[in-house]
């Protein structure tokens, strides 16, 4: 039997203010998630941590009829949070970069979703390529630059959404494990550190959600197919979704 689809919620920050204010702003956030929202440095930043903790609860509340008021959640091992109470299995995670908001939520196995800005910059390239694993440093070194900088962003959001996943986030060395995408099959990854055969139960997306951004999604149990997008823009009211 497949395990239930996992759901990708993306929501643009400039849609943060009405779909957040629709649900209730500040007032569904604990008091401690208040504390840290004004300890954040900048208007964009205090935005997409408003808007990724709303989409969370929003996005939990549609999988399991849960009011969107009473969601809280608790630090992992590794300081992901996670619901609390545990609700039906459900787990979720969050990533967000200037322009965009991603919550992934699947139901008894773990995820992990990360979006950057794309192509990657002459200083990621320079400064980040080295933390790499040799097969994928090798890879990028055998592309054109406009590519190599393309290439590069995708290995970097498949790690960071793998390690989320994992729930070890970068604590571990980025060059432990390297993807592979063949031009056809599933992409894959080879994670010397873990069991073996562990690797083979995991599946993996990359997506172009929109122009100038690139993203990842890492799910235990599954396969690329069961992968279930909602898109939120615009939104006057928040119960309007339109799903690709």
């Amino acid at each position: 039997m497949n395990p239930d689809p996992a759901d990708l919620w993306l929501l643009p920050e400039r849609a943060v203010d009405t779909f957040a204010g629709a649900l209730g702003g500040t007032r569904l956030l604990t008091e401690e998630e208040r504390a840290r929202l004004r300890r954040l440095r900048g208007q964009g930043a205090r935005r997409r941590f408003l808007g990724a903790r709303t989409l969370a609860r929003y996005a939990l509340s549609a999988r399991s009829g849960r009011p969107v008021h009473a969601w809280r959640f608790r630090p992992g091992p590794w300081g992901r949070p996670e619901p609390e109470p545990p609700c039906e299995g459900l787990r979720f995670n969050l990533s967000h970069t200037e322009g965009l908001i991603a919550c992934l939520v699947t139901r008894g196995r773990a995820c992990g979703v990360d979006v950057e800005r794309a192509p990657a910059s002459p200083d990621a390239l320079t400064h980040l390529v080295p933390r790499l694993a040799e097969p994928e440093r090798t890879e990028l070194a055998a592309l054109p630059p406009a590519a190599r900088a393309d290439r590069f962003s995708e290995l970097w959001v498949l790690k960071e959404a793998y390690l989320k996943a994992l729930g070890t986030g970068v604590t571990r060395e980025l060059s432990g494990f390297s993807f592979t995408t063949p031009p056809t099959g599933p992409i894959a990854v080879r994670d010397p550190g873990r069991p073996s055969g562990a690797a083979d139960a995991w599946w993996f997306r990359l997506l172009r959600p929109a122009p100038g951004y690139v993203l990842a999604v890492a799910a235990e149990h599954g396969r690329p197919g069961h992968l279930h997008r909602i898109d939120l823009a615009d939104l006057a009211d928040p119960g309007e979704a339109s799903a690709a």
